[in-house]
């Protein structure tokens, strides 16, 4: 069943930046057969490491991918027929409100899969090479014994669906952000506070009916 929210599911369960998730194309797509699934693999160019980047799909991303399939030929999360530019758009607010967590940014989800393998106890080798940092080139992991592994440790958080862990505001504390600022001043990193809310995870990710 094809989900409400692709792209920001997408982003919850692959950690994917914003531009490469609008701009994800199918010809990046490498089967694995001994995993009987794909991976995309994104080109230095177009990564912001300037490394190549491998996209392991967990259960959840894999099913988001299949019911996108024969939507456009070049890209996998189209709208209208085109490209989309950003996730922050009215589909994307509009997961916000029914998920009850109107502050949550579309950079927090990158932050959110992170931290939601690391809970899972997924090691921090594995979780910079799922993630694509910079010290960790997925270029190491084409082999498809260590792709399968990957695999495994990213379907860890599947499971844990029944919680979100975001990087939020604690409310009444601090001062607003500033809006055109994608950084937290300092004097307000106090009042920073992790908070597990429990919600559908499938309905704010666009994962459900």
């Amino acid at each position: 069943m094809r989900s409400r929210y692709p792209a920001s599911g997408h982003a919850g369960r692959t950690g994917l930046p914003q531009s490469n998730l609008c701009g994800l194309q199918w010809t990046w797509e490498v089967p694995v057969p001994e995993i009987a699934r794909s991976v995309f693999v994104i080109p230095a160019d177009a990564f912001k490491t300037k490394r190549p980047h491998v996209v392991i799909l967990n259960d959840v991303a894999w099913s988001i991918i299949k019911a996108q399939r024969g939507l456009h030929p070049i890209w996998v999360f189209p709208f209208r027929g085109t490209r989309i530019n950003r996730l922050n758009n009215s589909g994307w607010r509009q997961a916000r409100r029914e998920a009850g967590l109107p502050l949550v940014r579309v950079h927090d989800l990158r932050h959110s899969f992170g931290a939601r393998l690391r809970a899972a106890g997924v090691s921090a080798e594995d979780r910079e090479a799922l993630l694509g940092h910079a010290n960790h080139s997925m270029a190491g992991h084409y082999a498809s014994a260590d792709v399968g592994r990957l695999l495994a440790q990213a379907n860890l958080i599947v499971d844990r669906s029944g919680t979100r862990t975001l990087l939020r505001i604690a409310e009444g504390q601090g001062e607003r952000l500033d809006r055109g600022s994608h950084t937290v001043p300092q004097r307000m990193k106090g009042h920073l506070v992790l908070h597990a809310k429990s919600f559908n995870c499938d309905a704010a990710l666009g994962t459900g009916g």
